[in-house]
């Protein structure tokens, strides 16, 4: 069986038209299987979604209760059968509930990766490394230039700054699924048991985070707290809200961002950040080759970020490539890190 009548790339998505459904489409459909909760993923509006507990249970928390026609939950390593084709779900490693899909039929197997990170992260299930035929990629650092240093060492200069100006703000800029709650983790790690404060935007899915047994200390919401009680504080809010009057209230932060493009020092300027941290829940350039390897695939689909260069490299390793050129994902997350609907109707 060729990959392409297994899985077809279309505008609206990647297709299965054998087994009735698509793979992250970004228009209503009548039956979806997402990979993960962020909005470019993950749209309302689906007659039907087959995604992880994890993901079900944020779309609901940012779309409301009537986001899909019907829901159907999915463990990780459990397979469904939908019309002779099988779909079976494993870690991906990027956010809290994040999936690649594995698609079957006939001894032709694609694995849709969705977004995915290769190195450990303690608010989500571990990436694994699923072998197939064709393996379906993003690359969002899909260049040389982003190779991510250690978190740890990123949270380090955070800390080191707090303890270096006690009298002023922190305030760091985080993506509000995901990035936000990885950084509060990693802050604890380091040892920091002072309180944490968050923008109003950040206040639900951190505490869906706590109800899923995510251990992410003290945090208290920001918006009840006088100015005076803010200096040598440590405040989580969107990136937007940096630049925003809100951040006004705060004195004299010190303006923090994390995110994978951080390690181009133009964006950092660009965005006005002070203490730029490498922070990705994205694979960088190095990931991104090794899993490829590791898969064994001996063809490459590249759905976003920077696909041509990933192509060419693939090309070099002797390996098909192909960019699937669907437009509509990368909008959100390190993208631009600001499209959250509720970041920017949750001003506190």
């Amino acid at each position: 069986m060729r990959p392409e009548d297994l899985l077809l790339p279309t505008p609206s998505g990647v297709c299965c038209k054998t087994g009735g459904f698509y793979i992250d489409p970004t228009r209503p459909v009548d039956r979806a299987l997402i990979t993960h909760g962020h909005s470019d993923h993950a749209r309302a509006g689906h007659g039907a979604v087959l995604a992880t507990q994890e993901t079900l249970d944020i779309m609901r928390l940012r779309y409301g209760e009537d986001f899909a026609g019907a829901t159907q939950a999915i463990r990780y390593g459990e397979t469904v059968t939908l019309n002779g084709v099988t779909a079976t779900f494993y870690p991906a490693g990027h956010v809290l509930g994040s999936a690649q899909i594995a698609v079957e039929r006939n001894g032709c197997r694609i694995v849709a990766s969705g977004d995915y990170k290769d190195v450990r992260d303690p608010t989500c299930t571990p990436f694994e490394l699923v072998r197939g035929d064709v393996f379906i990629t993003e690359a969002t650092f899909g260049l040389p230039v982003f190779r991510h240093p250690d978190p740890d060492a990123e949270i380090a200069k955070l800390l080191h700054s707090v303890s270096l100006f006690p009298e002023r703000a922190h305030l760091v800029g985080a993506y509000s699924l995901g990035k936000a709650q990885r950084v509060i983790a990693l802050i604890r790690k380091a040892g920091y048991r002072e309180p944490i404060y968050l923008h109003g935007a950040m206040e639900t899915l951190s505490r869906y985070y706590i109800s899923r047994g995510i251990d992410l200390g003290d945090l208290r919401p920001v918006r009840d707290v006088k100015k005076q009680d803010l200096g040598g504080t440590i405040t989580l809010c969107p990136p937007s809200a940096l630049k925003d009057v809100w951040s006004r209230r705060f004195p004299d932060p010190v303006t923090a961002y994390a995110s994978g493009w951080m390690r181009v020092r133009a964006r950092a300027r660009q965005s006005l950040v002070q203490l730029p941290l490498v922070i990705s829940d994205h694979a960088d350039w190095d990931g991104l080759r090794d899993t490829i390897i590791a898969t064994g695939a001996g063809e490459i689909w590249v759905t976003h970020g920077q696909e041509d260069a990933l192509v060419h490299w693939c090309g070099l390793q002797g390996l098909k490539a192909r960019p699937l050129d669907i437009v509509g994902y990368g909008d959100e997350d390190e993208a631009d890190g600001t499209s959250d609907k509720g970041e920017a109707e949750n001003p506190a």
